[in-house]
């Protein structure tokens, strides 16, 4: 089978986006494919973070993937900071990463805008989530249009390695969902849904209670006119529900266009909110199982393991490669 290996940062809480636009491909890859999934706290220190929400956060995140379907048993879950393999491939990979390359990260350029002092583990961030996905010889990654450019980066430094030091890392290709991979803002279309954003409104989390969702999509911004229609071109916000809707339900977007013709935004609105409540509850009550089972710790022991000792294999190869003495 193929690997697959894709991670999210415990930096704030998961989102609707995030179940829809991967957790949900998470679960379907699983059954035909070797699957890796972390949650990447090294990477959430790049910024500021309080102690004891980082580890709230992280084992939420982990919780999380299990509620929303992934099994312990068919994949690997873990955290990135069990797996001391990562940092010190992502040093021995920084080494062989140009400053211009890194410069060029559009995502390094949004985050430091307009700052006084910048961390410089930001800066190379993307240096070590190659290491994360050549450890494991990934051959396809699920990422969002906002990781496509730190993958062809990683895509280069394997390739770079390879030449200089012989055939070491798979080259991976980028895993992209026909459907689902883009949800956005529900008060502005233009923008993906983040988990980051300081509006609350912006985003409905996977842990909302059912008020806080209803309530969230009531307030969700729609376009001039009444017309439930999907145009993202000219109609971004109301396309944007259209496609929740779709994804929490088994309707197809004309099935839906058909349902509230005539009807305005209220009913619509009304009826998606009742959706995503019906999507998440079953999550939301799973997710609490799990954290008051006390098995969480257990499922991060066993991923940790196996994931440790695939990433040796291929530190201690890289070692070899590189010149290093190992004993």
């Amino acid at each position: 089978m193929k690997r697959v290996l894709s991670g999210m940062q415990p930096s704030g809480q998961l989102t609707l986006g995030n179940y829809i636009g991967a957790l949900k491909n998470f679960v379907a890859l699983q059954h035909t494919h070797d699957c890796y999934f972390m949650a990447v706290d090294l990477h959430a220190i790049t910024v500021p973070q309080d102690p004891a929400a980082l580890r709230e956060q992280s084992e939420a995140v982990v919780a999380l993937y299990i509620a929303a379907g992934i099994d312990p048993a068919k994949s690997t879950v873990f955290l990135q900071s069990h797996v001391r393999q990562h940092a010190e491939l992502g040093w021995m990979l920084t080494t062989l990463t140009y400053m211009g390359e890194l410069e060029r990260m559009t995502q390094f350029k949004d985050k430091a805008a307009g700052k006084d002092s910048v961390g410089a583990g930001l800066f190379t961030y993307p240096s070590l989530m190659a290491a994360d996905i050549l450890l494991y010889n990934a051959d396809l990654v699920p990422v969002g249009d906002d990781q496509k450019q730190h993958l062809e980066l990683t895509r280069d430094l394997a390739q770079r390695f390879n030449q200089r030091y012989g055939d070491t890392f798979t080259v991976p290709e980028g895993y992209f969902p026909k459907v689902g991979a883009r949800i956005m803002s529900l008060d502005d279309a233009s923008k993906k849904m983040s988990k980051s954003s300081a509006n609350q409104g912006s985003f409905i989390a996977m842990l909302d209670t059912p008020d806080v969702i209803r309530k969230k999509i009531s307030r969700a911004v729609t376009d001039s006119g009444r017309e439930v229609r999907f145009d993202p071109q000219n109609k971004p916000e109301v396309s944007n529900l259209i496609s929740i809707y779709a994804q929490c339900s088994d309707k197809t977007i004309a099935e839906i266009e058909a349902q509230y013709e005539g009807l305005g935004y209220g009913p619509f609105k009304k009826e998606l909110a009742e959706q995503v409540v019906a999507v998440l509850e079953p999550v939301q009550q799973r997710y609490q199982e799990i954290r008051k089972s006390g098995e969480l710790y257990d499922i991060l022991r066993q991923g940790a393991d196996k994931a440790s000792q695939q990433a040796e294999k291929v530190l201690t190869q890289v070692k070899e490669r590189m010149g290093f003495i190992v004993l």
